[in-house]
Parts: structure tokens; C-alpha cells; sequence
């Protein structure tokens, strides 16, 4: 299953190392499905989105994946993928960029060619295969339609293929250079969400964060003294505040890291995908990794 990270520390630019790939333990590493693509995207000090990412195809890609990255942004975005629609190949690794806006999913869209219809001539924002960033440009138009609030376009988008295609999962964090948005739907995967204050639950510790399964691994000394907002796929510490998602809830921090959240899509999707209606690649990248 694709993994998703956002952290913000909006309006601190905050100093973070990344291990996309970090070194899997022995006794777990032949049992685990490898990762098909990593990225991480963040913002430099003028605002311009910067994104590394690699379509995990050779040795070479996979030790790309798994070297340090120390960056320094208010706002982070990194990925795993394990590839439902797409190939293997560095235009589908998220995360993908649109209008100075970063955004990656996890779940699976069908019904693209209708997708295609609704976008029109905004298809062109695709460079890719995916479901993905199909959706992405569909929340790209929609933001636009609504005078750029991304919270109105990521809802229109959302209740759209909810209402209109078949839709196993639609987890999403879309962040720019100072905001972070997560929604999650329906309840099929995941999404948690942190308030973590200036040193933690302890108050007193930098951020040190993994992920169970091995491939992501966050650190940052300056979260030992400022707060944060961190939205994963799964808790990635011991701090009892991590805090599950609910189904449709679309969650805004702002730039002041003010976090605000409602029920964006409430209803059900109206051609509901169970695992067993997914092609087997699909239905692969959607398990547990």
C-alpha cells in the first residue's frame, strides 16, 4: 500500500533529513513487497516547488531512493509507491506538481476515460498514466473555478468521483509553500493526523519518525523547539496523540498552523470497489506493504 507523509511547520522553515528507503531489517525484508517509486517534494526559500523522486526499476534507483536528503522547507511532502495504474517510470512517481502546488495519493480511481471527459482541455496538466495526477489536475481545475480556495476544489473534485466513478480509495495531502491539505475517503485506508507540540508529547525531543514497515524515515533537530503538523499513513512514533481520520474528512492547516477539519464528502461512493474487483496489479499495490 502507497505511503503518505506531509509535515508543516509553516511560518518556520524547518531543517529535515529524509531516508525514503530506509535499510529494511533482515528477518522482514523477504516478505515485504519492494516499493515501485519514491519522491519527496518541498518548497525553497522563494516559494518555487522542488521535488526528487525515482521510479524504482534497477539496484541503482533503489540506492538513490535510500541516500540521506537534508532539505529545508515549511512544508514537506514525501511518497512511497507501489503502482496500481502507471508504469514504472519517473512521470508516474509522485509526488506531482501543478500551479506551485504538490500532491500525492493513495487508492485507486477507475473509470478514466469519463475522467478524461471532465477534464477537457485541463487533461493537459497530466504528463503521466496515473489515476493520480488525473485527479490532481481535476482539483487543480476546480480550485481555479472556485477562485482558488483548495479547500472548495479539493471538495468539488472529491464529491465529483465519488458520485460518478469507481472508486476503491482516495487518500490525499496536497501541500504548497506555506498550507497543508489532507482528505481522506472513504474508510478503506489509513490517515493520521499529529499536533505535535515543540519537542513532542515529552516536550522535549527532536522529531525522529519511521514508518513500520521500514521504507520512510524522518528527522529534524529544529522540531525539538518549534511545533508542527505531521499527516501519515500510519503513526510514526509512540506519541499517544496521533489522531485517526474520519471517513471524508478534509483537514486544512494554515499557514499559521492553525488546523481546522469538517466532512467534505459525507456520503458514500456511489460505485463502491471492494479489493477483489481490482486488477491484480491494483489490487497488490492496495495491501498492506
Amino acid at each position: 500500500m502507497c505511503r503518505l507523509f506531509g509535515l508543516i511547520s509553516s511560518p518556520l522553515r524547518t531543517h529535515a533529513t529524509f531516508w525514503l528507503l530506509d535499510a529494511p531489517d533482515s528477518l522482514s525484508v523477504q516478505s515485504r513487497r519492494e516499493p515501485d517509486g519514491t519522491g519527496l517534494g518541498f518548497f525553497d526559500a522563494a516559494g518555487t516547488p522542488e521535488v526528487h523522486k525515482a521510479a524504482i526499476a534497477a539496484y541503482e534507483d533503489r540506492a538513490f531512493a535510500r541516500e540521506a536528503r537534508e532539505v529545508e522547507s515549511a512544508t514537506f511532502l514525501a511518497h512511497i509507491r507501489y503502482a496500481s495504474t502507471g508504469g514504472l517510470d519517473v512521470r508516474n512517481t509522485h509526488p506531482f506538481e501543478q500551479d506551485g502546488r504538490l500532491f500525492a495519493h493513495n487508492g485507486v480511481i477507475e473509470g478514466l476515460d469519463r475522467l478524461d471527459r471532465r477534464l477537457g482541455e485541463d487533461r493537459s496538466l497530466v504528463h503521466g498514466d496515473t489515476d493520480s495526477e488525473r485527479f490532481f489536475a481535476l482539483v487543480t481545475r476546480e480550485t481555479a473555478a472556485h477562485g482558488g480556495d483548495v479547500s472548495a476544489g479539493i471538495e468539488s473534485a472529491a464529491r465529483w468521483v465519488a458520485g460518478n466513478l469507481p472508486l476503491y480509495a482516495l487518500n490525499i495531502v496536497l501541500v504548497t509553500a506555506r498550507e497543508l491539505w489532507a482528505l481522506r475517503y472513504p474508510a478503506t485506508h489509513e490517515l493520521y493526523v499529529l499536533r505535535r507540540p515543540a519537542g513532542g508529547h515529552h516536550g522535549s525531543r527532536h522529531l525522529d519518525q519511521a514508518g513500520r514497515h521500514g521504507h520512510l524515515r524522518v528527522r529534524s533537530a529544529h522540531l525539538g523547539e518549534r511545533p508542527a503538523v505531521v499527516v501519515a499513513s500510519e503513526p510514526m512514533d509512540e506519541s499517544p496523540q496521533w489522531q485517526l481520520m474520519s471517513p471524508g474528512e478534509l483537514l486544512h492547516v494554515a499557514a499559521d498552523l492553525r488546523v481546522t477539519s469538517r466532512i467534505a464528502v459525507p456520503d458514500p461512493p456511489a460505485y463502491p470497489l471492494a479489493l477483489s474487483d481490482l486488477r491484480p496489479e491494483a489490487a497488490a499495490s492496495q495491501r498492506p506493504a
